[in-house]
């Protein structure tokens, strides 16, 4: 069985709600670092404020600010470009029968500080809800922060685009681009 095969399985089989929270960030984790290390450096798991006040899930440092060769960073470079991404947050939401809203928006963009940039990824068990969307577009209209929703299903897609040679980051892109074209 190849690795891609072995993390989609495991994703399959990951339980929602608190029995699976901690298994869904590890394998998340495990399976960002698979997809996008490098170019990207290693992931920093619950990294925690100097105060302890803000623990976040994963933080992956993107350390492609000037443009090179490969391929696989032209994304990343531009990310850091349009959005100071410098250091990209994801935030796990595994969720069984909560809805996933406004209130995992709002801490999502409490942890993201200008040190940082202004890119987080929220990968969901499921699709957030209405309120979620619009206060996603309300932190963007205020703080210029863009926080992307990001599907278990999307995440698969992302292992298959690397299967194919392909660089996973494009839907990433492709994310980005649909909550600009929808923002209102």
């Amino acid at each position: 069985m190849s690795e891609v095969n072995d993390f989609i399985q495991r994703l399959d089989a990951c339980p929602l709600g608190n029995a699976g929270w901690s298994q869904f960030e590890n394998l998340c984790t495990e399976i960002l670092i698979f997809l996008f290390v490098p170019p990207l450096n290693p992931a920093t798991r619950q990294g925690r404020t100097f105060s302890g006040v803000n623990r976040r899930d994963a933080i992956i440092p993107n350390r492609n600010i000037t443009p090179n060769d490969n391929a696989n960073s032209k994304n990343w470079h531009h990310l850091y470009l349009e959005l100071d991404a410098r250091m990209i947050l994801f935030e796990f939401k595994n969720y069984d029968v909560t809805e996933i809203g406004h209130e995992e928006v709002n801490q999502t963009r409490n942890y993201m500080t200008a040190a940082m940039g202004r890119l987080s990824i929220m990968i969901c068990s499921k699709n957030p809800n209405e309120s979620a969307h619009r206060q996603r577009n309300t932190v963007f209209n205020q703080d210029n922060k863009v926080i992307l929703f990001m599907t278990k299903e999307q995440l698969k897609e992302m292992l298959l685009i690397k299967d194919r040679n392909e660089d996973p980051s494009d839907l990433i892109m492709d994310l980005l681009e649909r909550f600009y074209i929808q923002h209102e």
